[in-house]
């Protein structure tokens, strides 16, 4: 029989090691990719964010909190989640192939004071790595947030990037840490805005 408590217990129990873990291997890099998202802003950048499945709500996401706002009354901040647009998204995956359904995107809307967001909790999606390409082509700086071994994109980044790579296997870990990243980065945005009024 199932034994729900154990599997309730086990998740937080989890969720908490997966913490600790995070804590010690990408603070200074969710610190660099903050400051990556500052520069953006001051150049007059915009965010392009984009994922496949649960990490598409977390690109829509921060997204939105950009847009609108985090926490505090703030000056709006420009966003786009690539993979909102079903026309585009469909028509890009019915005329081509579903892995150019961001990449044409960037082609389209990036510029080199832009920042692409790429969450992928395996690293190995190939519309991820077609986005990446396009936006190194743009000479847009790539902040990859993903888990496992930063896949197949971890690779395609360099010193200008930033990665976060959630040290687990998880898929639901995974995304559990990406959520949090969002958050965080958010508020040190709320910080500095209020501080520059």
């Amino acid at each position: 029989m199932m034994d729900k408590f154990s599997i309730i217990n086990s998740n937080f129990a989890q969720n908490k090691e997966i913490i600790e873990k995070t804590i010690q291997a990408n603070l200074h890099d969710i610190e660099k990719a903050t400051e990556m998202l500052i520069d953006m802003l001051e150049n007059d950048g915009k965010l392009l964010s984009c994922g496949n499945g649960g990490s598409s709500g977390d690109a829509q996401h921060i997204s939105s909190e950009f847009i609108n706002r985090f926490e505090i009354e703030r000056q709006e901040m420009p966003a786009i989640s690539l993979n909102s647009d079903t026309a585009t998204l469909t028509s890009i995956a019915n005329d081509y192939d579903y892995k150019y359904i961001f990449a044409k995107q960037i082609n389209a809307l990036g510029k080199k004071e832009d920042v692409l967001m790429a969450f992928t909790t395996s690293g190995n999606s190939n519309n991820i790595i077609e986005a990446i390409n396009s936006a190194k082509l743009k000479k847009m700086k790539i902040i990859l947030i993903a888990g496992k071994d930063g896949g197949k994109a971890l690779p395609l980044l360099d010193d200008n990037d930033c990665s976060i790579i959630i040290p687990c296997d998880r898929t639901s870990r995974i995304q559990e840490m990406h959520l949090i990243i969002i958050h965080a980065m958010c508020e040190c945005l709320d910080v500095y805005i209020k501080e520059k009024i």
